[in-house]
């Protein structure tokens, strides 16, 4: 990779890996295992002093040509590709912590996410505490000697809540802690962790990167030691992604810079264009200047991200007919797709998040979720006008 190219040039030409046929496009090299000409040769590559492949659950080309592209974007030395999303945060959390840690984590967090972090972990002897992602004075009260990573979302899911990543990065090495960071909802398109402190920048590439609806996996990206550790858990433990799975994401890589220019652009319209409406009560997006951490979001954020949540005024009636009553937008759990969608996060996301966790993280019942697509914005926001007329 030439050191002077650009992001978007790192999207299409980055990692590649070509055969001795000499393809145009990166090769898909659906194979469970591969030879090896002598027993030497074979007993070099398992024990990792030689470079090869030898089956694909350790390693395999389509999938290693995915990891570094996304360590490039990331700025990272290293990427790690797992099955899914959770795969990743679930991968990376059971791999740097142990019995007797402490994890300091978001409050706010995807409601899987949130399962993990607070039923899962906690079953392994991990101590968990849990703030609001925004408070500095918070994360810094709940420091303990045994903290040993602090764990967030920014933007968060669904309220995109801005934290300020530089400055847990410090703290969190002040006390010897490692920072993660999930960037689902940016992408490295949109913001990059790893330049900004962070150890850990992992998201599910299912979203955004793929930008198609198309394919399950995760990413991780950190140093080369880090990524050693969590690769050690999930060459065991089977959570690595398939190579068709891989192919796939690293073509959605391909078109990452400009679906993600045109989605911003129609959220950031729609956010104002609601943010004015009669019948929204509040608008959460990063973009608009009366987002609490809008100057934030401008420093640490190229764009804003294609989320947008708004809550209607009334609750759970009145959001439900909202969703009931698009035509255009789809009715899935889904985002980052070309495809513009909605959720009703409360009873679907994060339907089996506790109501004190709901509650603290700001998710009511009249809240709803969208993810922008590529549709034309006008179209759009018919749709949503017409759903809201009939409140």
């Amino acid at each position: 990779m030439s050191k002077t190219w650009h992001p978007e040039t790192i999207a299409i030409r980055g990692g590649r890996q070509i055969s001795d046929f000499s393809e145009h496009t990166q090769a898909l090299f659906m194979s469970s295992s591969f030879t090896y000409p002598t027993a030497e040769d074979a007993s070099r590559l398992f024990v990792g002093e030689q470079a090869g492949y030898t089956y694909s659950r350790t390693s395999n080309p389509t999938i290693a040509a995915f990891e570094e592209r996304m360590a490039q974007l990331e700025g990272a030395e290293r990427g790690l590709a797992t099955a899914s999303g959770m795969a990743a945060i679930h991968s990376t959390l059971i791999s740097l912590l142990q019995n007797g840690d402490h994890l300091l984590s978001s409050h706010s967090l995807f409601g899987s996410t949130s399962s993990v972090v607070n039923n899962m972990l906690p079953r392994y002897g991990i101590e968990v505490t849990t703030v609001n992602p925004v408070d500095l004075a918070a994360w810094e009260a709940a420091i303990q000697p045994n903290t040993k990573v602090l764990f967030l979302e920014t933007p968060s899911n669904p309220l995109g809540e801005v934290a300020d990543i530089k400055a847990l990065a410090a703290l969190a090495h002040q006390h010897g802690a490692v920072l993660i960071v999930d960037n689902c909802f940016c992408t490295p398109a949109v913001q990059q962790p790893i330049k900004l402190g962070a150890d850990i920048s992992l998201a599910s590439a299912t979203k955004g990167i793929d930008g198609h609806g198309r394919a399950i996996g995760g990413i991780v990206c950190g140093s080369n030691a880090l990524i050693e550790q969590i690769w050690n858990h999930v060459k065991t433990a089977g959570e690595i992604i398939s190579p068709f799975n891989a192919w796939l994401l690293s073509s959605g890589l391909e078109t990452l810079f400009v679906r993600l220019e045109r989605e911003c652009a129609n959220a950031m319209a729609l956010a104002q264009w609601l943010e004015q409406h009669p019948k929204v009560e509040k608008v959460y997006y990063g973009g608009l200047e009366s987002h609490p951490q809008h100057e934030l979001a401008k420093q640490q954020q190229r764009m804003f991200g294609v989320v947008v949540a708004f809550e209607v005024k009334g609750g759970r009636k009145e959001a439900w007919h909202v969703v009931d009553a698009v035509e255009l937008f789809s009715r899935t759990g889904n985002l980052g797709d070309v495809k513009s969608t909605i959720t009703h996060p409360y009873t679907t996301t994060h339907c089996r998040v506790s109501e004190e966790g709901k509650a603290a993280a700001g998710i009511t019942e009249g809240l709803l979720r969208l993810s922008i697509g590529l549709e034309n914005v006008a179209d759009l926001q018919a749709d949503l006008e017409q759903a809201l007329a009939g409140i």
